[in-house]
């Protein structure tokens, strides 16, 4: 069985802290939206619960697909779940910083601050990882699906080069020394 590919413990950290963070600015948003200066009236308790599950399933979407052969896909929608924590703030468009209470503010810049770096990260992972696969491509090594990295696989891959080079060999009369 191949293994699943895993993602930097320092990128699952932020995962977990932003998720952290993300969770407990929304709860807070939803809790007390009657007190939050400038909210919408459409803007219910409902439907902050609601945008909340729809952007963590954004990132869970990404954690799946980072451990599939859809890796990078993966990373992208994860840097995608980072930035949606940057929109908390729009809540500055709708009132001063000095009209929200500490704890509102608190929340905020956990979540900003939080989303930020999980979106820096991911995209520093992302770089990284398509600057490895140019650099191998252009040493002219082929990369190869998870399929081809069996025993199994190594085995017929060491079998046809036998048949492609030992009649070469024979011919040229190369002996082992």
């Amino acid at each position: 069985m191949t293994p699943r590919p895993t993602l930097p413990t320092h990128l699952r950290v932020l995962i977990t802290v932003f998720f952290a963070a993300n969770l407990t600015h929304f709860i807070h948003n939803a809790e007390y939206i009657a007190f939050y200066p400038g909210i919408p009236s459409w803007l219910t308790r409902d439907k902050v619960y609601l945008a909340w599950v729809a952007g963590a399933g954004i990132g869970l979407l990404g954690l799946l697909l980072a451990r599939t052969r859809l890796r990078l896909l993966g990373v992208a929608l994860i840097a995608a779940y980072g930035a949606l924590g940057i929109d908390g703030l729009a809540h500055y468009t709708l009132a001063l910083c000095s009209e929200h209470t500490v704890v509102t503010n608190l929340t905020i810049w956990f979540e900003v601050t939080a989303g930020l770096s999980l979106l820096l990260a991911s995209a520093a992972l992302i770089g990284r990882t398509l600057a490895i696969k140019t650099r191998l491509a252009g040493l002219g090594q082929d990369i190869y699906p998870p399929e081809r990295r069996t025993p199994e696989a190594l085995g017929a891959f060491h079998k046809a080069e036998i048949a492609k080079w030992w009649p070469i060999i024979k011919a040229a009369g190369i002996k082992a020394e």
